[in-house]
């Protein structure tokens, strides 16, 4: 590929996992499977090594997705929680093998644990009693979660025994059996009401639950697999767990220590057959060096510890029959067929829908109806058609005509050059995508406005509601006249909707629904382009001009602006006051100008990302990976041994968190 195509495959890349980590962390609606996701970030990563001129701070490469939630408070971690590097074969795990003995060079021994699937955890304990209970997060800060954790009956809130660090961590995962999901279901299925997903995503939506008594009649249970801080007993991973299990945590029976990789392997073996028996889901198993000083030496990445991995099971693969294929229109017009099956249970769930992708992977599998179909579950989570069993196939069978015109406005389909999905055109019109376009207006990260998907439908239905201008529009006196809308709830709306006035230029760009301008790109937009008059006006060519902006994304703007009603949109927002213009950065200083800064490790007074705003407030840049052209290593406690050697090597000054204030001072 040229620089041109790398570019735009960085930037496609970037938008996919934002998206990807949103559904996963923050909705906990995963919409593609984890080696799906691992497969896209690996491929980020190995782009941007390739071509460090396209790095960007704000990539997905550098931190790990972030569950945060505004409705909660956030705190800081002690330590980073970061997540884990997973492999699917054991060729990677030998490639793990491999890098640690040249690392190094003494013996080692690994510890096995069971990989749950559920809720990440860390729990802080000040002179033995539970202080605070937080979220992954974004690995440097995360959701408090106190009050709910209290509830889970598991978890430990005054420690027994004796021996223990007055100040520490214990991390794990917070999950529900799968006894007390199916009496959950169970409740759901009496009153009529539409069933849980699954444990996993349930148990992270339960710890998002504003009230702790809701909270406390759910299911929750907690294993703790890992305890960090200082003044530990020992050197020993696997002998502090068993020394926690003393002081009264829940720690799992099966951790175990292997002196090979043959024995993880046997270990490996035995769990991929044995974890149906489990009575809570388990997906893989975690693999870590065991002493402490060689998990220092070995260290970290920006996202994950170099002296871990995880091993994915394979997903578990069902036949069942296809009964009918339907199509869903999603927010952008994008047409996507799914698969109504004959229900079969899959990975612990009743499977009735599987994905089917687009028509290009309808016609290489050649799937027809009433085919008998392999469904799997990858990563576990959304289920889709991976094969046909053609030896069931009835003889007079017809292979399957993909849609021409829209399911639900009857506009005919259009498949652009290089595209793998049909989309309806008929933005203005089709009901799907005008709805999907009013609900990604008010989301969080979007304009704000604390609104429900199922207002926004009725507020549709009762034609208040054509398209994202219009909730300006919305009186109180409309509201009320409205089914569920009390006094208070209206005045509720009309106020969120007033304060999103408010919102800054960037995410009003990324909250009018461009395609391909996610996040990231609208940011970009905003801060080179500075007003949506400049960006309106932009030609392809221009925007091209801006780093990070490719062909496909030009083009997009370019069109979406092109159409009158988008303009008219544009124009009624500007008159009720929304923000449509970058104000002005504060700067706070000039001393890091042109000086490009990498940071590393953990800091006392600071966070990673307020020490990344601090060096762009006093004109510096942060960059991720050490050259020659670095100026500067900001380093922190627990700092990775690579970088630290690779900016010795190349005589790169290191500061400290101090030296740096001192040098701003």
């Amino acid at each position: 590929m040229d620089k041109h195509s790398i570019s735009e495959r960085i930037n496609r890349l970037r938008q996919q996992i934002d998206k990807h980590n949103h559904s996963y962390y923050v909705k906990a609606q995963p919409t593609i499977s984890d080696f799906e996701y691992d497969q896209l970030l690996k491929e980020l990563v190995k782009l941007e090594q390739q071509n460090p001129e396209f790095f960007d701070p704000s990539s997905p490469s550098q931190r790990v997705g972030s569950d945060i939630n505004q409705e909660f408070n956030q705190a800081a971690h002690s330590y980073p929680m970061l997540s884990l590097d997973n492999t699917y074969s054991r060729e990677e795990l030998t490639d793990f093998e491999t890098r640690n003995k040249r690392i190094l060079p003494e013996n080692y021994t690994y510890i096995c644990e069971l990989k749950y699937d559920g809720a990440s955890i860390s729990l802080k304990y000040e002179n033995g009693i539970l202080v605070r209970a937080l979220t992954r997060g974004d690995g440097e800060k995360g959701d408090d979660v106190t009050a709910n954790v209290k509830t889970i009956k598991s978890i430990t809130l005054k420690i027994n025994g004796a021996g223990y660090p007055n100040d520490f961590e214990i991390r794990g995962e917070i999950f529900i059996p799968h006894k007390g999901f199916e009496r959950m279901n169970d409740e759901k299925r009496a009153a009529g009401e539409p069933e849980y997903a699954n444990p996993r995503n349930t148990a992270a939506g339960s710890l998002k639950i504003q009230n702790s008594a809701l909270v406390a009649k759910r299911p929750l249970d907690c294993y703790l697999y890992y305890i960090i801080g200082n003044g530990l007993p020992t050197k020993s991973h696997y002998k502090n767990m068993q020394l926690a299990r003393e002081w009264g945590f829940k720690v799992p029976h099966e951790i175990t220590s292997c002196k090979s990789l043959k024995e993880v392997n046997t270990y490996i073996d035995y769990w991929e057959k044995e974890r149906v028996n489990l009575p809570y889901d388990i997906d893989g198993i975690v693999i870590k060096i065991d002493n402490l000083d060689q998990q220092q030496a070995l260290g970290w990445t920006a996202k994950s510890p170099r002296w871990a991995t995880s091993y994915k099971f394979k997903a578990e693969q069902v036949e069942t029959q296809l009964l009918s294929i339907s199509y869903q229109v999603g927010r952008t017009g994008a047409i996507t067929p799914v698969a109504n099956l004959s229900p079969v249970q899959l990975a612990g769930t009743t499977v009735k829908r599987a994905s089917l992708h687009n028509a290009d992977q309808i016609a290489l599998l050649d799937i027809r109806i009433n085919d008998f179909v392999y469904v799997e579950k990858g990563g576990e989570i959304i289920p889709k058609v991976v094969g046909v069993n053609k030896s069931r196939r009835a003889a007079d069978s017809n292979a399957t005509i993909y849609i021409t015109q829209c399911p639900e406005c009857g506009s005919e389909l259009v498949r652009k050059e290089g595209e793998a999905k049909h989309y309806c055109p008929n933005e203005t019109g089709c009901p799907p995508q005008i709805k999907g376009k009013l609900e990604h207006f008010v989301s969080r990260k979007a304009m704000d406005i604390g609104t429900a998907q199922a207002t926004i439908d009725q507020l549709f239905q009762a034609g208040l509601l054509h398209n994202i201008a219009d909730f300006y529009l919305l009186q109180k006196s409309q509201l009320l006249k409205l089914e569920r809308f009390g006094d208070k709830s209206a005045d509720n709306l009309i106020k969120s909707i007033e304060n999103s006035k408010t919102v800054p230029f960037e995410r009003v760009l990324f909250s009018i629904g461009i395609r391909y301008v996610g996040e990231t790109v609208a940011k970009t937009l905003a801060r080179n382009l500075k007003s949506i008059d400049a960006i309106i006006s932009a030609t392809k060519d221009e925007l091209l001009a801006i780093e990070e902006i490719g062909e496909k994304i030009a083009l997009e703007v370019v069109n979406h602006f092109s159409d009158k009603a988008q303009l008219e949109i544009v124009s009624r927002l500007k008159s009720y006051g929304v923000q449509l213009e970058q104000k002005a950065e504060t700067q706070l200083g000039n001393q890091l100008q042109g000086k490009s800064l990498i940071i590393s490790g953990v800091f006392e007074k600071h966070s990673r990302e307020q020490l990344k705003e601090i060096i762009e407030k006093y004109g510096g840049k942060n960059v991720s990976s050490i050259s020659s052209k670095t100026d500067f290593l900001l380093a922190g406690d627990k700092i990775g041994p690579s970088k630290l050697e690779k900016a010795q090597k190349l005589g790169i000054p290191i500061l400290s968190e101090d030296e740096f204030l001192s040098m701003l001072d």
